[in-house]
């Protein structure tokens, strides 16, 4: 039987499932929106996640089970509600997977300039063999995580460090109309996906050694490392090449930085710290996602197929089918434009998590209620944002969250009853 995780191997998993989807990711987009307040988004954001992550934590520990929001929900008697949320959630990971992936293709592609082509054929076969070092087993998929989370964590901090020594406050803006500090709102209303890895321990409960001590502090300290990170990599890396630069390239955003940094030598370094980061958050959501969708099946709320385990003891259909839709996403479509709308889907589940938390009365009980009354701020400022700017990721978010419960609907009906 594969051994449980520990303290290491669980703080490593939230942590390379938030860096991987987040500062190589958004970096370029977050700059965009929020200018020079870009690092002050970081930590809002973060702040919020932090609340959100002790709430996650507390409900895990109080129910003593996997499953998440979709737990929650079904534990203070709403199974239906959790359900189309379950639903909902699995598609924003299958997304978020895919925009790891892209993300893993573009930087990579980027040393060999070789074409449109390759990052479409990398992103795929990313997914393909993590997806196979994940079918392994929980034992094979938690020393990876080990392995990549310290020495992409070496690189960004390095990075982050050589800006600071060329610390220029006129680079956080050139090219860029000055934003005013309020912009850094927006901007944290819009980057939640980036810090979206916490979540993933709280459907890996029972693949947890003594969760009760490892889950809140692994969880908690993942996200203020992460928050740390996040702002001293904005700053480093706009300071030595210009928000301009970031903006323009920013797909390849921290590529940029560490060629200003160091040559040709830098850009190998960030190239292999995308590679591990993108990697690591691909491996770490594909893994908790099979996890949660083991779960939402066992409570009949999808088909029984997807509880079946293999020889390692992962559910290898959730697996597999989780894979292969994010590998069709990253081959077929520019995801950009649905990282607004991923985004949108964790900051309601953060929400909804914050207040089930206050209402039952875990430790912490008016934290929770700021947690849930920020989030509530957050989600009005980012479908206010969306509609004024990006009316199409809007629309193409509520059409498809519609088409979801229409289809969880029939099969519930035709599958399960």
């Amino acid at each position: 039987m594969s051994q449980k995780m520990s303290f290491n191997a669980t703080w490593s998993m939230a942590v390379g499932g938030m860096i991987g989807g987040g500062i190589f990711s958004v970096l370029g987009v977050i700059v965009e929106t929020a200018g020079q307040w870009a690092w002050l988004s970081f930590l809002m954001a973060g702040l919020i996640s932090l609340i959100s992550a002790h709430s996650y934590s507390q409900l895990s520990l109080k129910y003593r089970e996997g499953g998440g929001a979709f737990t929650f929900l079904r534990k203070i008697n709403h199974a239906g509600l959790a359900g189309s949320l379950s639903w909902v959630l699995i598609l924003g990971y299958i997304l978020t997977i895919s925009v790891y992936a892209f993300t893993f293709g573009e930087y990579l592609a980027h040393v060999f300039d070789a074409g449109a082509w390759l990052p479409r054929v990398l992103s795929v076969s990313i997914i393909g063999i993590l997806l196979a070092v994940n079918l392994r087993g929980v034992d094979d998929s938690s020393k990876l995580e080990i392995v990549t989370v310290y020495g992409k964590l070496m690189v960004l901090i390095g990075l982050a460090f050589l800006g600071f020594f060329h610390w220029d406050t006129q680079q956080l803006s050139p090219g860029t109309s000055i934003k005013p500090w309020s912009a850094s709102i927006i901007g944290a209303a819009t980057i939640f996906m980036a810090y979206e890895g916490f979540q993933l321990l709280s459907y890996d409960y029972k693949e947890l050694k003594n969760p009760r001590k490892t889950l809140p502090g692994a969880t908690m300290w993942a996200v203020v490392a992460v928050i740390f990170i996040y702002i001293a990599v904005s700053l480093g890396a706009t300071m030595l090449v210009g928000a301009e630069a970031l903006i323009e390239q920013k797909e390849v955003a921290l590529s940029i930085a560490g060629k200003k940094a160091l040559g040709f030598t830098g850009l190998i370094l960030v190239t292999i710290a995308a590679v591990f980061s993108t990697g690591s958050a691909i491996n770490a959501t594909l893994f908790s996602t099979a996890r949660l969708m083991e779960s939402i099946a066992e409570k009949k709320d999808l088909p029984d197929l997807f509880v079946k385990e293999n020889k390692h003891h992962v559910p290898f259909y959730s697996v597999a089918m989780t894979a292969t839709f994010a590998a069709i996403f990253a081959l077929i479509g520019n995801l950009g434009i649905l990282v607004d709308s991923a985004s949108l889907v964790f900051l309601l589940t953060f929400g909804t998590v914050n207040f089930i938390a206050f209402k039952q009365k875990v430790s912490g009980q008016l934290f929770c209620l700021t947690g849930a009354v920020l989030c509530a701020i957050a989600t009005g400022l980012a479908i206010y944002n969306q509609w004024q700017h990006k009316p199409i990721v809007l629309l193409s978010l509520v059409l498809t969250v519609a088409v979801i419960l229409v289809l969880r609907h029939f099969v519930l009906k035709k599958c399960i009853n």
